[in-house]
């Protein structure tokens, strides 16, 4: 276990699949600079391994015995014990493939993932589900806003259903062992420093980055957020919205609501600029806090 501070430990050897991935590539630096062991896993095929630094190992999720074989230190020059799993491999949005490739790829990525973590008796499992969930591209309405944790899935695309269900499966995986650990991250849109010259762009017309609420993550609080979540140590499956406290709009989150959403309840005061994603409960429960913003980067439009 690697010392984190305030008492909690994170786990001294992890497999994180999707390692050459944006937010990936960001979350093994992370952990590998707090002094973690990481192995860097992603799938054959996929993307250049030299993207990240150190151990990798090529995996296709898919195949459940090369899953296994990577989680319990099978592989050749890849022995060691994992103690947790970070899982960010995946088709990564809508639209990117068929909805049926979308599907069966996800899906089987991830099932393979929590059954071979379960099989080599691993009790720390992170991974990113979405803020599709929520019902993204918000065509229909948000039921209120900000929008929280506390409302049902409501997935609108294939992609999103296949989030929907690895909740539902996480839940299962927990029910069947009190022990296990989940943490389900769904994260807003990724974003790193190179994009926030596009983000004063945005204000020419709100209706073009409604569909997530106006939300990103910069993927440096992803992998914060990543951390938290591996040092959290209550049994059972949960999930958390990961957003940053920002939006992506120079106008205020209130008057952006009042022209795109009028009839949208608003549930409490809002701050200027702030996130209609409510990262509330991952302040709260895992001491998640925001620590970077587009503005800290780029001057806002008329700024």
């Amino acid at each position: 276990m690697t010392e984190r501070g305030a008492g909690s430990v994170l786990p001294g050897r992890v497999v994180v699949t999707g390692a050459t991935g944006k937010l990936g590539r960001t979350v093994v630096a992370h952990l590998r600079g707090l002094g973690v062991d990481v192995l860097a896993v992603d799938r054959a095929g996929g993307r250049d391994p030299r993207a990240v630094d150190g151990e990798f190992l090529l995996v296709d999720l898919t195949d459940y015995g090369q899953v296994v074989e990577a989680l319990t230190g099978g592989a050749d020059e890849h022995a060691g014990r994992v103690e947790a799993v970070v899982h960010l491999a995946a088709v990564p949005a809508p639209g990117l493939m068929p909805n049926a490739a979308t599907f069966a790829n996800n899906s089987a990525a991830t099932y393979n993932v929590f059954a071979a973590a379960r099989a080599a008796g691993i009790k720390r499992v992170v991974w990113a589900s979405s803020e599709t969930v929520l019902g993204l591209p918000f065509d229909t309405p948000p039921p209120y806003a900000p929008v929280d944790e506390e409302y049902p899935p409501r997935p609108e695309s294939t992609y999103s259903l296949n989030k929907a269900l690895e909740e539902e499966m996480a839940r299962h995986f927990c029910r069947w062992d009190p022990e296990l650990v989940m943490v389900g991250l769904r994260f807003s849109n990724v974003m790193d420093v190179e994009d926030y010259a596009a983000f004063p762009s945005f204000d020419a017309d709100p209706r073009l980055r409604r569909w997530n609420l106006w939300g990103y993550i910069d993927a440096r609080d992803g992998a914060q957020a990543v951390e938290r979540a591996l040092a959290h140590d209550r049994p059972g499956a949960d999930v958390f919205i990961i957003a940053n406290a920002d939006t992506v709009m120079s106008r205020s989150s209130a008057s952006l609501m009042a022209e795109v959403y009028p009839g949208v309840e608003i549930r409490r005061e809002l701050g200027e600029h702030e996130t209609l994603l409510s990262i509330d409960k991952a302040r709260r429960v895992l001491g998640y806090q925001p620590r970077h913003s587009w503005r800290d980067h780029v001057r806002p439009a008329g700024g």
